[in-house]
């Protein structure tokens, strides 16, 4: 009776016999209504959160960037020459700069090369650049991996070594290209000089800046034909499509934010090239290979006219956002879709 006694003192209530609701209520409290989330609410946050951690580099940018550019800009309503950096003197003149330059025709002219020139080498980039990233695609490992290491090397080269390497292959004297030639039975090509032509000079910065270019658009094309299904591919060979009417019909439609954001980012990259045609050949001869970039630093730091050179990388600026017009519109087409 004792040990009866004392295990039924000492046991406390069974849980089993309590109810769950119960012992929630005694252990919790009551439960506080749960806040409707407004979807309004939802959406602002959601648009507004990927400006938010672009932030810090919108900051950066802006630091390293922006402040140039004001400066920039400021100096191209300048007569900024050596009298006046001697004497410390600040000497506006307006609008003169780059009034000057909008009815200079040498600034039409270059402009004109440029777009000309830019046009050129971006078609031969993507259409070379999109060739070889289809033949990445349907080569072996091995194959893939030689050509591959190829591609990042000829892009990771410096390019003032890679345009001393194009000086060297088509030099006059001892160019590799000229001996080839010669070989071959062009004898006149022997000691041709390659870079006392306009159009000559132009077709060895194309071959140089087309080079440097294609590995980009060939690496990112076959990273992106990893993400469509071979079975899209085998619908459209079943189908009766051929290799032409597959890419045209099936793959570029698939790629089409690929190749378009490439192609503009080539068309930035390609004019406001200045290391390939100033140090192959200083955008001679005579100044018949001068693009814009080549043309504000000769004008610039070439003949000391600084506010003139700030002027025409400004107007350069201003072009280049005009080609880039039909980027922008589809890029905020895309947001106000979302």
């Amino acid at each position: 009776m004792a040990a009866q006694y004392r295990g039924t003192k000492t046991r406390g209530p069974d849980p089993a016999a309590t109810p769950p609701q119960a012992a929630t209520v005694l252990t919790a409290g009551p439960t506080p209504p749960s806040r409707p989330v407004s979807p309004s609410g939802t959406r602002r946050r959601t648009r507004f959160t990927p400006y938010l951690l672009l932030l810090p580099t919108l900051a950066a940018t802006a630091l390293l960037l922006g402040y140039p550019l004001v400066r920039n800009l400021l100096i191209s309503f300048q007569t900024l020459e050596p009298f006046q950096l001697i004497q410390h003197t600040t000497e506006w003149n307006g609008f003169g700069n780059y009034t000057d330059q909008l009815t200079s025709s040498e600034f039409w002219h270059t402009a004109g090369r440029s777009v000309a020139f830019t046009a050129a080498n971006v078609v031969l980039i993507m259409a070379a650049g999109t060739l070889i990233g289809l033949l990445l695609n349907r080569l072996g490992k091995r194959m893939r991996l030689l050509l591959s290491l190829g591609l990042v090397l000829a892009w990771a080269m410096p390019q003032v070594v890679g345009t001393t390497v194009y000086q060297w292959l088509f030099d006059t004297q001892n160019g590799v290209v000229n001996w080839g030639l010669d070989s071959l039975g062009w004898h006149s090509m022997h000691g041709y000089n390659w870079f006392g032509h306009q159009l000559s000079t132009f077709a060895v910065i194309t071959l140089m800046v087309v080079w440097g270019s294609i590995p980009f658009v060939a690496l990112n094309l076959f990273a992106g034909l990893t993400t469509v299904s071979a079975e899209i591919f085998e619908a459209a060979r079943m189908d009766g499509a051929g290799a032409w009417r597959t890419f045209w019909q099936v793959l570029f439609p698939i790629l089409k934010p690929f190749f378009l954001s490439t192609t503009f980012l080539e068309i930035i990259w390609v004019f406001k090239a200045f290391t390939q045609v100033y140090a192959l050949n200083a955008g001679g001869p005579e100044g018949l290979t001068e693009t814009l970039p080549v043309y504000a630093y000769v004008e610039g730091f070439g003949n000391q006219h600084f506010g003139t050179g700030a002027a025409i990388s400004m107007l350069t600026i201003v072009i280049l956002a005009a080609l880039m017009s039909y980027y922008f519109r589809v890029i905020l087409k895309e947001e106000d879709e979302l």
